[in-house]
């Protein structure tokens, strides 16, 4: 019993055969443990038990810890290894103390009658669970020393020493009673040592939670420490663990941001819907989707069009997603492998990790569900698409195709704007242009002279006229033999000095000035014929030469000059 106190279930005995007689006395002992194995073997096999016996040699020859002695019977061998299946520990006991096995040994049956191999099988239920009552509690209380000092106060009156186990009743002591042998805090039964670990048995048996188990508790009985008992008997009960809610949300750790579009991608698949699956790419930096219309979402298919993908925007630093079988195969990871692209996975059933990607899905499954009738699926899909990367987004405020691509999708909303807002518009383009490329900006007017580029036989630039303007950057020019030419405004000089017998500008700075709207095309410099040396053709006073650079694009080692005398 769980208080070490013996409680018979069964009895068995018989009398020895004739040949059984002759035995000597320390196997007649043994014969007496294997037949009470046998007898019992439904009980005992499986399971660990424990053999008592008055003949202190057997615990040497059965003990399992020792081995059997080489000495010994082949008889006495024999009984040992049919010992050997079972699990025990055998132990000597006193005969004085084994009286409840020898006594029959001393009531012998005259005749013996054969053994029937019928299992005899018993039901036993033990009643640990009985309910705990006020006598129980008088009896322990009685019992327990600390318990029976504390009445002993109560009831006498006498001041005890305030010792550690005596501190939380007597600082209750004016509030303590004593009751049909119970003592009492206020209404609550003080529950005494022994029976504490059933109360709370009983108290948990409807799983209730620890703040219900107090509340009842404190309707009840208490003892010292009783809270921190019903905490710990909740914390430990296993079904209570497996049933608990969620902890506490952790505080979010947000992912860093990229510093360029295309570093780091969110993908996950969406579906199905209308009998289709969605694989779904999401830039973390400018929040452009990429969504694929997939028959097959397994391994192969997917890093077929995550291919198709990258090759219009390259490869991600970093791709983000769950744990879907095609995402962790060994396929798909040597395709990331092979790649440079380092893999991260969320952690199974925590979507919120992949939030970017899971946050467009269900945008996605919202627009397409609620344009359902408006035409096909890849139509529906491409509008709404064109749509979501036009508009700004709620946490960069830039629109996706302004981060992605640095410029806004033309839609069909474009149209709505007036002539004037568009030439607006194109005008500032092309200031920015401007600005970007530090080119200063020429125009000519119709009937203004200047100098045209000549492919012909003849000088490399001849005079002319403006005659129009036929483009933002192209004019016809009349040259002196009344011969209209169509060129480009690089191919155009200013002609506000020449002169109308040789062709030739008269003034440096003038020149210059003519040139310097072609800095990116050409190079510019005066040299001193007498001394040599080079300096800007407006500090010059006498004569200089201009020397002309023209880089082509395709080969930058070639270049011819053509000397100009200015006076």
């Amino acid at each position: 019993m769980p208080s070490s106190e013996e409680k018979a279930i069964a009895f068995a005995s018989r009398t020895l055969s004739k040949a059984e007689r002759n035995y000597a006395q320390i196997e007649r002992e043994a014969l007496a443990i294997i037949f009470g194995v046998k007898k019992f073997h439904q009980f005992l096999f499986g399971r660990r038990f424990m053999l008592l016996t008055d003949h202190r040699p057997l615990t040497s020859i059965f003990g399992p810890h020792t081995g059997i002695p080489s000495l010994a019977a082949s008889r006495m061998q024999r009984w040992a290894l049919l010992l050997s299946a079972h699990q025990y520990d055998i132990k000597y006991r006193k005969a004085d103390q084994h009286c409840n096995a020898d006594g029959l040994s001393r009531l012998p049956l005259p005749v013996t009658h054969r053994e029937h191999s019928q299992a005899k099988i018993f039901y036993f239920k033990e009643v640990s669970n009985a309910p705990v009552t006020s006598a129980h509690v008088k009896k322990f209380t009685r019992t327990d020393p600390v318990m029976a000092e504390v009445m002993d106060i109560v009831t006498c009156g006498r001041s005890g020493e305030m010792s550690v186990s005596l501190k939380p009743y007597l600082g209750r002591r004016n509030e303590l009673t004593v009751q049909a042998g119970c003592l009492l805090w206020g209404y609550r039964v003080i529950i005494p040592p022994p029976l504490r670990k059933q109360v709370l048995e009983e108290l948990h048996s409807g799983h209730c939670g620890m703040v219900r188990m107090k509340e009842i508790a404190r309707s009840y009985f208490w003892w010292p420490g009783l809270d921190a008992a019903i905490e710990d008997k909740a914390k430990s009960c296993t079904a209570c663990q497996r049933m608990r809610n969620m902890p506490q949300l952790a505080p979010l750790h947000p992912w860093d941001f990229p510093e360029e579009p295309w570093q780091r991608v969110h993908i996950d698949f969406a579906g199905p819907l209308e009998d289709r699956m969605f694989l779904v790419v999401v830039d973390a930096h400018s929040k452009w989707p990429e969504v694929a219309i997939m028959r097959s979402t397994s391994s192969e298919r997917t890093i077929e069009e995550l291919r198709s993908i990258f090759s219009r925007f390259g490869l991600p630093t970093q791709l983000v997603s769950d744990n879907g079988p095609q995402l962790v195969s060994e396929e798909f990871q040597s395709f990331m492998e092979a790649n440079g692209i380092q893999h991260i996975k969320s952690a199974p059933y925590h979507p919120a990790t992949n939030g970017l990607a899971e946050r467009f899905v269900q945008t996605m499954k919202q627009a397409l569900k609620s344009s359902q009738g408006n035409g096909s699926l890849n139509r529906r899909l491409n509008t709404f698409l064109l749509t979501y990367r036009n508009t700004p987004h709620a946490t960069t405020k830039v629109a996706p195709a302004s981060a992605m691509m640095k410029r806004q999708l033309r839609t069909r909303l474009d149209l709505l704007r007036p002539p004037k807002v568009k030439q607006a518009v194109q005008t500032q383009q092309r200031a920015q242009v401007e600005r970007r490329n530090k080119v200063k900006d020429r125009s000519f007017r119709a009937g203004e002279r200047v100098l045209v580029r000549n492919y012909r036989n003849g000088p490399k630039w001849v005079q002319a006229t403006v005659v129009a303007q036929t483009g933002p950057v192209s004019y016809t020019v009349q040259t002196p033999e009344n011969i209209i030419w169509r060129r480009h405004v690089d191919q155009l000089l200013s002609g506000t000095n020449l002169s109308d017998d040789s062709g030739q500008m008269t003034n440096p700075e003038q020149l210059l000035e003519a040139f310097q709207g072609f800095s990116h095309h050409l190079s510019v410099h005066c040299r001193n014929t007498k001394t040599g040396k080079v300096f800007p053709p407006h500090l010059n006073q006498g004569v200089c030469r201009l020397k002309v650079l023209t880089h082509r694009r395709r080969d930058l080692h070639h270049h011819h000059s053509d000397p100009v005398t200015v006076e």
